[in-house]
């Protein structure tokens, strides 16, 4: 492994154009290539969520690349959910008890743009747009592509190639057909999809509702949601299933059904939508997802990374701030000097996947929590004990919302695990009537249930390391 080696990217998406940054940092000759259109000449979606939720561990990737505050110049703070009621009513819940933590709402697009102008300014980064892959042959290391616009194929040659292309990656798609080693796979989908609308901005370009928070209209089943722009809309994302329920999408296919759904279940949201009947019929609905695989890696010729190797669903808001983590930890790997790309390779894996595995479960556990549990008044009262615990012992308890958002020294995995305990001993407590939410705590009060917290959260971690260590005998 040297800086001669010839290094070709499948995808320019978000990890795939960080990791092209990065690398070209580290002295790599980079290759980029990706099949839709330059974004930053051409308006494209193709049906991807438009703005994303930023958080510390994304942020602490982009720092390592001299990116931070760039991106932060394009970011709006969202401190808190706003919850959104039937009747019009609201309640808010902040992220985090502590002061100066919260989430980033970002332009997909303008983040990509900003990555890939980085990157371009390397003499040692080539980007080829319109550059459709049709397959990998891992055994050589060679890319076959498809150019859009001539139609024509042509191969590429590679030390090594990272699949960095999605959900869909066609480096994982010929992992499975090469049949070159054993390889698992698993895609699991919700029964919901999602579907995009807008709340656009009022006539002097202003939000027309709350900017520094993200909107939920919880309803059990089924919810919205909403996300800040610069230009003062907001990015409305409908999360419903797809055949179940008095409305689903197979259902809501007329106009006189659709504004039947919006009256009953988000009638202020559908005052803010104007275009509500035209955008519900035109806009596509998207699939919800889960992708585990392994190995990541063949040899010492081929690599996935981001979504091509971990794609989740986004109701923890993380997708992105993993994938921009997994280069992270990537340039840990290559700063301890294994020699190869193989030895990196699966020192990558080992030290990733199970933390990738853990952001997975965890986004599916919160997608349950929004529509249902945020709205549910157990949860708003566990809620509130542990804001008044971050904002008393900000150095002491963080919730299992804040080890994942904003403990970026901590991984995936840890955080779960510990979250998770944490939680069933609050919940124990609630249900015990050992604690009592609605009466103001002093910090005597606090301390106690801390401690309480703490030394049960303990025994439950090391009764399931016990019992973890059995299962493996």
């Amino acid at each position: 492994m040297n800086k001669k080696d010839k290094v070709l990217i499948i995808g320019a998406g978000l990890c795939g154009s960080l990791l092209a940054l990065r690398l070209a940092q580290r002295g790599f000759k980079v290759d980029l290539y990706e099949s839709r259109p330059d974004l930053r000449t051409t308006d494209i979606s193709a049906g991807r969520s438009i703005n994303l939720a930023l958080s510390d561990r994304g942020l602490k990737a982009l720092r390592l690349c001299g990116m931070e505050e760039k991106a932060r110049e394009i970011c709006i703070p969202m401190f808190g959910r706003l919850m959104h009621d039937t009747e019009g009513n609201t309640f808010s819940s902040n992220y985090s008890g502590r002061e100066n933590e919260f989430i980033n709402s970002i332009s997909r697009g303008n983040l990509n743009a900003i990555l890939l102008d980085a990157a371009e300014k390397h003499e040692n980064v080539e980007m080829h747009f319109n550059k459709k892959c049709e397959y990998v042959d891992i055994e050589n290391a060679i890319a076959h592509f498809k150019d859009y616009k001539t139609k024509e194929g042509f191969s590429v040659n590679a030390t090594v190639i990272f699949g960095g292309d999605g959900a869909g990656s066609s480096l994982r798609k010929s992992y499975v057909s090469e049949r070159k080693f054993l390889f698992s796979y698993s895609q699991d989908y919700l029964n919901h999809g999602y579907k995009e609308l807008e709340i656009p901005a009022d006539k002097k370009g202003a939000h027309q509702i709350s900017k520094e928070h993200l909107h939920i209209w919880p309803r059990g089943d089924f919810m919205l949601i909403a996300l800040p722009n610069m230009d003062g809309s907001f990015t409305v994302t409908l999360f419903l299933s797809y055949d179940e329920g008095e409305f689903n999408f197979d259902n809501l296919i007329s106009e006189e059904k659709i504004t039947q759904f919006f009256e009953k279940e988000f009638p202020d949201a559908l005052a803010l939508i104007p275009n509500i009947k035209e955008e519900f019929i035109n806009n596509p609905t998207g699939p919800l997802g889960t992708i585990k695989c392994s190995p990541w890696s063949y040899q010492d010729k081929t690599m996935l990374i981001g979504d091509s190797s971990h794609a989740i669903v986004p109701f923890y808001g993380q997708g992105m701030n993993a994938s921009f983590e997994d280069v992270f930890v990537l340039d840990e790997i290559l700063d301890q000097d294994l020699g190869d790309w193989e030895a990196v390779f699966k020192a990558y894996q080992k030290t990733r996947k199970k933390d990738t595995d853990a952001i997975a479960d965890l986004a599916i556990d919160n997608f349950h929590e929004m529509k249902n549990h945020v709205a549910n008044p157990i949860f708003k009262e566990k809620r509130k004990i542990e804001m008044d615990l971050e904002k008393t012992f900000p150095t002491e308890y963080a919730s299992k919302y804040s080890l994942v958002t904003f403990n970026e020294h901590i991984g995936y995995n840890e955080a779960m695990k510990k979250g998770r305990a944490q939680d069933e001993v609050l919940l124990n407590m609630l249900s015990d009537n050992t604690v009592n939410s609605h009466l103001e705590m002093t910090t005597e009060e606090l301390k106690v249930i801390l401690n309480k917290v703490k030394i049960e959260t303990s025994i439950i971690l090391e009764e399931d390391k016990i019992a973890g260590t059995f299962s493996k005998h």
